[in-house]
């Protein structure tokens, strides 16, 4: 009976939370790419230049492993070939138990990207969630050979080969669309400013230590009677609410001057092309178009990562009669899932997000202003 109950609590806990993560990831692609870049360039200053060959390819081994997750997460809840299964579920957790570990001891990453941007987690509480995860794959492994498939072996591998195509469309569509579910800190609705303030002020609880006896006292207040307290410690109570959601957001110009503030006055229309050399082109006279329909009704900017004589020759090319101005290549990936990709914001209030290849008309655009 016990041993009937671990194997139900272990296949429902590892199954459920592989399709939930994978999900999460699903949706936003991009996010995932952007980690896995970020976990490439850590290890190629640590074990070598090779994971800087692999950069390029983030976003296709990103949706490899999004994919592969979902459809472990279903096999384990069929108890699909549970002996390849349990194999490949054992290894993934191996390495990420150490890429977790690695990250939180030597402080490398900060976020694993486990949920993408829903549910961010510390790099030990990352390492934490793959130690308990990996009780439950263990068991689910030791005992491997002994599991009885829920569907007989044809239907099996239509279920599975159905979760793989069906999830690969979802990730497709989600990379050349948007996320269809926006975690992000510059979704629509939300206002720039108010996300790079803190939410609350920090609480802090002072430790004192009491002259006479040594007893250990907690306090809100310092407590200045010097001759009675010796000073310990001070430990931040809400330490995890005092981080604004957005820390990194400035955009410069050509000649270093700050212009974050003037991002946030009044009606703005931003093309955001963090890397020209990588930027779509197919949607550009959409774009042109729009420019030309909005020029003298709405301020328009283009935001990018790119050096400045490779973006000039870039909008002399294509013709971008809008100025351009700098900022953090990841802030900008984060602001638009695409490059390039058009965001509307009203007063530093997000109104409008648009990937290149759902560029709105003109009429769109200003719908949004009213």
């Amino acid at each position: 009976m016990i041993q009937k109950i671990a194997d139900q609590a272990s296949r429902y806990f590892v199954g459920a939370l592989f399709i939930f993560s994978g999900l999460i990831k699903l949706n936003d692609p991009i996010g995932t790419e952007i980690k896995m870049e970020e976990y490439f360039e850590v290890f190629a200053e640590d074990f070598g230049s090779f994971f800087l060959w692999l950069k390029p390819y983030a976003l296709e081994i990103g949706l490899f492993l999004i994919v592969l997750e979902l459809a472990l997460g279903v096999a384990v809840l069929l108890y699909y070939r549970m002996n390849l299964t349990t194999k490949v579920l054992l290894g993934l957790m191996i390495f990420f138990t150490f890429l977790t570990f690695y990250s939180a001891f030597f402080n490398k990453v900060t976020d694993c990207g486990c949920f993408g941007d829903a549910i961010k987690l510390t790099p030990w509480q990352s390492f934490s969630k793959d130690v308990i995860l990996m009780v439950p794959v263990l068991h689910l492994f030791w005992y491997r050979k002994r599991y009885k498939p829920v569907l007989y072996s044809k239907e099996g591998h239509a279920v599975i080969g159905a979760v793989v195509v069906i999830c690969f469309a979802l990730g497709i569509y989600a990379i050349r669309h948007l996320p269809f579910i926006d975690f992000r800190a510059y979704k629509i609705g939300n206002n720039i400013p108010q996300q790079m303030q803190p939410p609350e002020q920090p609480i802090f609880e002072y430790t004192f230590k009491q002259k006479k006896d040594g007893a250990l006292i907690k306090s809100a207040k310092y407590l200045s009677d010097t001759l009675i307290y010796k000073y310990e410690s001070v430990e931040q109570l809400n330490a995890d609410k005092t981080r604004p959601k957005i820390t990194d957001y400035s955009v410069s110009d050509a000649d270093g001057n700050d212009m974050t503030q003037e991002t946030f006055q009044g009606a703005k229309l931003f093309f955001i092309i963090y890397d020209a050399n990588k930027a779509s082109t197919k949607n550009i006279e959409k774009i042109r178009q729009l420019i030309k329909d909005l020029d003298g009704k709405v301020d328009m900017m283009v935001l990018t990562a790119t050096g400045a004589e490779q973006f000039e020759a870039f909008r002399h090319e294509h013709q971008l009669a809008v100025p351009y101005y700098f900022a953090d290549a990841t802030v900008l990936k984060t602001i638009v899932r695409a490059n390039p990709g058009i965001t509307l914001w009203v007063d530093g209030t997000v109104k409008g997000m648009w990937h290149d290849n759902d560029t709105p008309d003109a009429a769109e655009v200003m719908a949004l202003l009213h």
